[in-house]
């Protein structure tokens, strides 16, 4: 077979991955004296990785994150309550396996919402599908869909991802009607799903937020249960980095 037709056979199979590394195989197998059953088995790690990686982008840009942060660049120089070994759980994404959903608590700046998108954008690398929803925005993205008689099509949309993340939860109180498009929200995915919810407010004080006692409990023991609890600390992080930037730029 000439390398015109392994080509063209690979892109119209649509080997994409197959069709841009198989000429770099062919030459590392030649070079090395792989036999064809390695050779075979490079190229289609390279599609497999080439499919992996292409989903990941396509379900980056459907999460909707509104930054770019990554575990990676969680600075371990200031203590934020996020040990070394709590971040590689993180990162090895066993509470998805589990459905578990993650509480991220903490003030304003403490790296609540940098540390869920980081998250999120694991998981995408994992090809997990992935929401990021700031609580205010998704009631309004709710209002508009119910004008349009497409609420349910909408939630249903929300509860086949594998995880969501609620950004900014309790920062106000929540009416009757919201607290309902919660427990819709949640009552499919329990125990299906995660959520990963970041928040100012203890949940301790959830129950508060909502009118109805009932809805309220239904909708915290939907997030508590089964979840683990990341308490964030430290004050305000981005104030703390930038009165050290002077310090740290004479060090350099």
């Amino acid at each position: 077979m000439t390398t015109d037709q392994m080509r063209n056979l690979s892109h119209s199979l649509r080997l994409f991955g197959v069709h841009a590394n198989f000429e770099k195989r062919a030459a590392q197998a030649a070079g090395q004296g792989l036999n064809h059953l390695e050779f075979l088995r490079l190229i289609l790690e390279d599609e497999v990785l080439f499919r992996k990686e292409r989903t990941s982008k396509m379900l980056m840009t459907r999460a909707k994150f509104r930054s770019i942060a990554d575990l990676e660049d969680w600075d371990q120089s200031f203590d934020r309550g996020l040990t070394k070994a709590k971040l590689r759980e993180f990162a090895g994404l066993s509470f998805i396996e589990s459905n578990e959903n993650l509480l991220l608590l903490g003030k304003t700046g403490e790296g609540k919402t940098h540390l869920a998108v980081a998250i999120g954008r694991r998981l995408c690398a994992e090809n997990i599908s992935t929401l990021f929803l700031p609580v205010n925005f998704l009631f309004e993205e709710v209002q508009a869909v119910k004008s349009s008689g497409k609420y349910l099509a909408y939630i249903k949309r929300l509860t086949a991802c594998r995880a969501i993340i609620l950004d900014d939860f309790g920062l106000r109180n929540y009416t009757h009607e919201e607290a309902n498009v919660l427990v819709d929200l949640l009552e499919d995915r329990h125990r299906k799903g995660s959520v990963i919810v970041t928040s100012q407010v203890d949940p301790r004080g959830w129950q508060k937020l909502f009118e109805d006692p009932v809805i309220a409990e239904a909708i915290v023991s939907r997030l508590e249960h089964p979840s683990q609890r990341l308490n964030l600390k430290g004050g305000n992080y981005r104030e703390k980095l930038q009165t050290c930037l002077p310090a740290r730029k004479k060090l350099e």
